[in-house]
């Protein structure tokens, strides 16, 4: 076509139209923005293209300006650098969204193990405090039951020793001193049986005569004569004999007659050992410093110096 027909055509009313429609429709025919539908196959190879490339980015945006957008033959749009750019800030932005998502995930992971392990350490304070209790509650019941022990243990020791003391002073009584002298002076000598019948008098006379008469005989825990006593039994026999009617233990015997001082006895009282109420030992003085009792069962009823075995105080029941 020739100048003139070009110009001819463009000033003409009824073929203008034409040729801008044709132009308009070109335009149209090139591709605007891209399917993602169309083109969500292409975006694995391309960001794959570029990880492996990094040279690819920049002859793609000189391309921009020198290479028109246009459609391949095979029917699928081309990919422009503006597409690349979305694709990639679209996959960095799953990745993170991932990340976020497996961030979380471990974090919630974490909180469950901290809320385990505080459980788990609450528990064995329990246990821990239940085991320490039940030991200090063991510990408790171990002392008390030793302390009885040993208050048991004392009492049998105080008992034992009372035997013995008495075991000693009968021996003493009954081995001659060596620095007696036939001397008859009453300061150095013995009192005799005439002596000690001579201050009691009464019924105090007749009760000692009485205990003298059971001397040798054995203690028998729980006997009360004729052939055995124990040191109640012999008391309680001895008084029946002037009509005074005692308890059977020394304990009981302790609670009659009239409390009197041990520096103050008088024949035919009683003396005990232990408080009243609770004595665990008791005889009959007889005058001169002495008494006469039932102690043990190694020794026999016998006179004993009232200071080799000091009582506690002493009963008047006559």
């Amino acid at each position: 076509m020739s100048p003139n027909q070009l110009r001819t055509s463009a000033s003409d009313p009824h073929t203008a139209p034409q040729a801008d429609s044709h132009i308009r429709r070109r335009r149209h025919a090139a591709p605007g923005r891209p399917n993602w539908v169309r083109r969500a196959g292409l975006v694995g190879g391309v960001v794959s293209a570029i990880a492996l490339g990094g040279s690819a980015a920049p002859a793609l945006a000189d391309n921009t300006d020198t290479t028109p957008a246009h459609t391949p033959a095979h029917g699928i749009p081309a990919v422009t650098p503006a597409d690349l750019a979305a694709s990639l800030s679209t996959a960095v932005s799953a990745e993170d969204a991932a990340a976020a998502i497996d961030q979380a995930a471990a974090d919630l992971s974490l909180d469950a193990a901290k809320d385990q392990a505080v459980a788990a350490a609450a528990k064995e304070a329990a246990a821990t405090k239940k085991k320490a209790d039940e030991k200090a509650a063991a510990e408790a019941k171990a002392a008390k039951a030793a302390q009885e022990a040993r208050e048991r243990a004392a009492a049998q020791a105080a008992a034992s020793r009372s035997a013995e003391r008495t075991t000693l002073s009968t021996a003493a009584t009954s081995a001659p001193s060596p620095s007696a002298t036939p001397s008859p002076s009453p300061s150095s000598t013995p009192s005799s049986d005439s002596t000690v019948t001579s201050t009691a008098t009464g019924s105090a006379g007749k009760l000692i005569s009485f205990l003298k008469s059971q001397i040798g005989k054995p203690y028998v825990y729980g006997a009360t004569g004729p052939d055995s006593y124990d040191c109640s039994g012999l008391t309680q026999v001895a008084y029946a004999t002037v009509g005074v009617d005692l308890p059977r233990t020394s304990q009981e015997q302790s609670n009659v007659g009239t409390p009197v001082s041990v520096s103050d006895v008088q024949p035919g009282d009683l003396i005990f050992w232990g408080g009243q109420g609770s004595a665990y030992h008791v005889g009959v003085y007889i005058g001169d410093g002495q008494y006469l009792d039932a102690a043990n069962p190694s020794t026999p009823v016998a006179i004993h110096p009232m200071s080799d075995y000091m009582p506690d105080w002493a009963v008047r029941v006559l």
